[in-house]
């Protein structure tokens, strides 16, 4: 009994301790840190953050009928320079209706995968491999051609397709799991 009251003794002791120890440490604490919070890893695919913007639902039925949503959902990584809606727009509706026909379908996986790079290339990373570059940044695509990538004197990031058109990320960053997308305002032509 009597080392039973010891112990008691001794575990009040600590407790009250632990307390003033604890005021005291809460007085000299500094002020909480106005930080931002630490963003969280990543965990859907490139094809499931598309599917989530509303701004992509042409190319997530593109990428379907074209066969790649697997290829998308795999491993990667890939970089994504994803045309938007608007940027689908551009094409004549003709020539998007060929496209999405059974027969259509080789030539739009082609264009498709003309937008993806095997690589993770968030925008910071993007611009330092420009400016190691001299300013002019060949990019190979998974569809085996070159994307152009430069800067413009507003640091906007352009892209120049092999028929010499100009496409400009305007959204960057968009992380995934197995790779990162950058939304741009122009489908690129492979050529």
């Amino acid at each position: 009994m009597t080392s039973t009251r010891s112990v008691l003794a001794v575990v009040a002791a600590l407790a009250m301790l632990s307390a003033c120890d604890s005021d005291a440490s809460r007085k000299s604490e500094p002020p909480p840190s106005t930080a931002p919070a630490p963003v969280p890893a990543a965990t859907e695919t490139v094809l499931a953050v598309a599917e989530r913007d509303p701004d992509f639902t042409t190319l997530v039925a593109a990428l379907q009928t074209a066969g790649l949503a697997e290829t998308l959902n795999g491993g990667g990584p890939f970089t994504i320079f994803a045309p938007t809606n608007a940027a689908f727009e551009k094409i004549p509706t003709a020539r998007r209706d060929a496209l999405t026909r059974p027969e259509g379908q080789a030539e739009l996986r082609r264009l498709l995968t003309y937008h993806v790079v095997p690589a993770r290339l968030d925008a910071a990373g993007l611009v330092q491999r420009i400016q190691a570059a001299d300013g002019s940044l060949a990019l190979t695509t998974m569809q085996g051609g070159a994307l152009t990538a430069r800067m413009r004197a507003d640091g906007a990031i352009e892209l120049t397709d092999a028929a010499g058109s100009v496409s400009r990320l305007v959204e960057a960053d968009m992380a995934a799991s197995n790779g990162v997308i950058h939304a741009v305002d122009t489908v690129a032509a492979p050529g």
